[in-house]
């Protein structure tokens, strides 16, 4: 047995998604993954969201296998092998002449990767985002390569370079044809703005849209709006949010928010024929939360929304518990009372007559499943204690979803 522990040698990490406040839509490569506009993202926090990857090597394996939340998965997705290829090839250039014996593991041993998301994936939350963030984590960390990896993990999904660190993160679109500059960033962590809160708001009933894939190229393709948008709109509002993240000025931060999120929804409209991500009660939550600012005379609250109905909400700390009361005085929950509410606990809170009318001017039972309380967090982590391991000392993964 000890032989055969000996001969594996086994990688956990864990890694976030992430919420662009200034969207990215559209590649200008579509196999390198190379955007026609640079973006810019909150890093969601790891106790709430976040997949856990293992990966194992050993010269016992006789394939390279996948599994996902218990799941055997096919290992040939072109994606997941260009993120696998570029990590040795990594591997490969930092040994140089090295003697391969002395290298810390065989780039010609097969490999086992078993990974889990603790939140559904249903959620309309990226999870390729922190899928492929936390794969090209494990898988680095498991061949001895450090240093850039953000380019590794946009081969994945285009997002998931904005996931490979914490807090506030800029991807630059690059100029260079083989994407060598399209990177990630770090503008400032986490905790750089302690009270800034997330609540995600997960609308019931969702049916299967067109993915953000095929959109995109549509958009490309057909929207004139969305080439304005990236030229010239994109560039100066970057520079603008990057204030506001710096200056912790939410009145900014959250209008800029909002209007990005509507301009991505436009272009999406302009689309030839037309993609709808955002559905009725997506369009509700909008008109709640802009009655809710109009009747604070300030930005409390702001929306964004990615290629799905699902809202998320930017506030700061000492809002959470009133606007989580007005939403579910407006969608009061069907029947998980108790499930309502997930992540971060909410204190209690209550509302004025006043604000009653002027802001829950409706009721819609069951619009919202849960809403799911969390903050700005840190990038990818390695998992050192070994009782977290997705898969046994056989390779194999350990407890089957």
């Amino acid at each position: 047995a000890m032989a055969a522990e000996r001969a594996l040698t086994m990688v956990t990490c864990t890694a976030p998604p992430n919420i662009a406040v200034i969207k990215y839509w559209g590649k200008r490569d579509n196999d390198l993954i190379l955007p026609i506009n640079s973006s810019l993202s909150v890093t969601l926090h790891q106790d709430q969201l976040k997949t856990t990857t293992t990966a194992a090597a050993s010269r016992d394996f006789t394939e390279d296998r996948l599994w996902l939340n218990g799941q055997e998965a096919d290992m040939g997705h072109p994606r997941l092998q260009a993120c696998l290829r570029e990590v040795r090839r990594l591997a490969r250039k930092r040994r140089g002449g090295s003697n391969e014996d002395v290298a810390p593991l065989s780039l010609s041993y097969k490999i086992h990767i078993a990974t889990e998301n603790n939140f559904p994936t249903a959620a309309g939350l990226a999870s390729s985002a922190a899928g492929y963030a936390c794969l090209v984590s494990v898988l680095a960390r498991l061949y001895g390569v450090e240093g850039e990896l953000s380019e590794v993990a946009r081969r994945g999904s285009g997002s998931a370079c904005r996931s490979m660190f914490g807090g506030f993160v800029q991807w630059q679109q690059g100029e260079r044809p083989d994407g060598r500059d399209s990177l990630a960033h770090q503008v400032a962590p986490e905790t750089h703005w302690p009270e800034l809160r997330v609540l995600v708001l997960v609308v019931s009933g969702e049916k299967k849209h067109v993915g953000s894939t095929s959109g995109m190229q549509t958009s490309v393709d057909t929207s004139p709006l969305l080439k304005h948008r990236a030229e010239v709109v994109v560039p100066e509002r970057l520079e603008q949010m990057i204030r506001h993240i710096q200056e912790r000025d939410f009145e900014g931060f959250g209008q800029l928010t909002m209007q990005d999120s509507n301009q991505f929804h436009a272009t999406c409209l302009d689309t030839f024929p037309p993609i709808f991500y955002l559905n009725d009660i997506s369009r509700r939550i909008i008109a709640l939360v802009h009655r809710f600012n109009a009747h604070h005379g300030c930005t409390k609250v702001a929306y964004t929304f990615d290629a799905g109905p699902n809202a998320v909400i930017f506030t700061l700390a000492d809002t959470v518990a009133e606007f989580t009361e007005v939403v579910r005085r407006s969608f009061p929950p069907a029947t998980n009372g108790d499930q309502f509410i997930r992540g971060l606990p909410i204190g209690s809170a209550s509302l004025s007559e006043e604000l009653l009318t002027a802001v829950v001017t409706e009721t819609l039972p069951g619009a919202i499943q849960y809403i799911l309380h969390t903050k700005p967090g840190p990038g990818p982590q390695l998992v050192d204690d070994p009782s977290q391991h997705l898969l046994g000392a056989d390779g194999l993964p350990r407890r089957c979803a």
